[in-house]
């Protein structure tokens, strides 16, 4: 397929609604990404209607091992060194992204890929973080980088945590993806913090 016909598909696909993305997260907060903005002409087309999308931020088991109690330390005996206790991180941050075409009950990617058939409707993008937050916002921002490279979509995901976390952004797309490079840009509060390319392979 030439750059032109791909970008007139991508084009018409943002025009009509046909893109859709959803972030799995621990509110039900899915909301459509806006259209990039297209020089282009499309082809007037019948807008379809929003699919439901899962929305889960699944939380890691928490540890079992309790801080030790605050002045219970006894003197080293002499001779001897005093075994220190480690402080515990608690901070939040990105551990990895997984990019796949499927997810589990937990909503997490089954299967890093890095390569995904073009008529496979749904691709997922898992972030995995640690530590603990009341409230930060996770973005994911979908490009396909060839040619002039366009912006598929976008949106924004609250999430809440008292420990480790997996956070699910989806796209989804009822016809062929458009082959070729593409790449998802993780943010955290506005700041990109991870940037995950895969590729998109024609079937056959």
């Amino acid at each position: 397929m030439k750059t032109s016909a791909r970008h007139l598909l991508l084009c018409s696909l943002a025009a009509s609604g046909a893109l859709l993305l959803g972030a799995c997260g621990k509110h039900d907060n899915t909301t459509p990404a806006p259209a990039p903005a297209s020089t282009a002409a499309t082809a007037p087309m019948t807008p379809m209607s929003p699919l439901p999308v899962p929305a889960a931020t699944a939380p890691a088991p928490a540890s079992t091992a309790a801080p030790a109690p605050a002045g219970s330390s006894a003197p080293a005996n002499a001779g001897t060194t005093a075994a220190a206790t480690p402080a515990v991180d608690n901070a939040f941050g990105i551990d990895q992204v997984v990019i796949g075409d499927a997810v589990n009950s937990g909503h997490a990617v089954t299967a890093p890929k890095d390569s995904i058939a073009a008529d496979h409707k749904a691709i997922y993008a898992s972030v995995e973080t640690r530590g603990k937050t009341d409230g930060v916002t996770l973005s994911a921002r979908w490009s396909y980088l060839e040619g002039k490279g366009q912006l598929v979509s976008a949106i924004s995901q609250s999430i809440a945590t008292d420990g480790p976390a997996v956070t699910t952004f989806k796209i989804q797309n009822p016809h062929l993806w458009p082959a070729g490079k593409y790449q998802v840009e993780i943010a955290l509060d506005g700041k990109p913090v991870s940037t995950r390319a895969f590729e998109v392979k024609s079937p056959g």
